[in-house]
């Protein structure tokens, strides 16, 4: 085997590594918090994380950056959880015990599917602009309705993902949240890049 085969092989095992010990931190601090009250501040630390590897800084110490995170963001990350639990109840209501005529059955799927593509921007537009509680969800809305192509990415990857964890469900343990969030933060950024670009151009103009 080659060097460079030698080079390439470690540093896949490299970042499997480091996945699987984002997974697990995510697993153990969100226990902490009782599950309820630790899950969303263990998310905004995981994708904290990504979005750094993503953006290139992968020499960070992962787990000072995490638990800083999750103390810092602890509140506010509980208080947007609270709303996403709200809003999954509100669907799962609707879903499964509203009963409406097939017309309006329609529209409502959409508005149902539009939410739920809404949420998955929520925690990487979180920890990448700086934006008050309102602004986070609005924001995260109107980037999801004007890059269709990155949320089309989004869906790809989770299917792909499924069905590897479907027929290796031992890898969710290890690889379920952190690859999950790495799909969603990889499509997200190259959606926050083309914003960016956009915006550069218009000063430009």
């Amino acid at each position: 085997m080659n060097k460079l085969s030698m080079n390439g092989l470690y540093a896949l095992t490299e970042w499997i590594t480091r996945f699987a010990y984002v997974n697990i931190l995510w697993i153990g601090f969100s226990l902490l918090g009782l599950v309820f009250f630790g899950i969303s501040p263990a998310t905004v630390a995981m994708f904290t994380i990504i979005r750094k590897w993503i953006m290139g800084e992968s020499d960070i110490p992962v787990f000072k950056t995490f638990w800083h995170t999750y103390k810092k963001e602890f509140l506010r990350g509980n208080g947007v959880g609270i709303v996403i639990a709200l809003l999954a109840y509100i669907i799962f209501i609707d879903l499964n015990y509203i009963k409406l005529d097939t017309m309006i059955q329609i529209p409502l799927y959409l508005i149902i599917f539009a939410i739920i593509m809404t949420l998955l921007y929520i925690f990487p537009v979180y920890v990448h602009y700086n934006v008050t509680f309102l602004q986070l969800f609005k924001n995260s809305f109107f980037i999801m309705m004007v890059n269709p192509v990155s949320s089309i990415m989004m869906l790809i990857g989770f299917v792909a993902l499924f069905f590897v964890m479907r027929f290796l469900p031992a890898l969710s343990i290890f690889f379920g949240g952190s690859l999950s969030a790495g799909i969603i933060m990889s499509s997200c950024y190259l959606a926050f890049q083309k914003i960016e670009k956009k915006r550069q151009k218009a000063e430009a103009a």
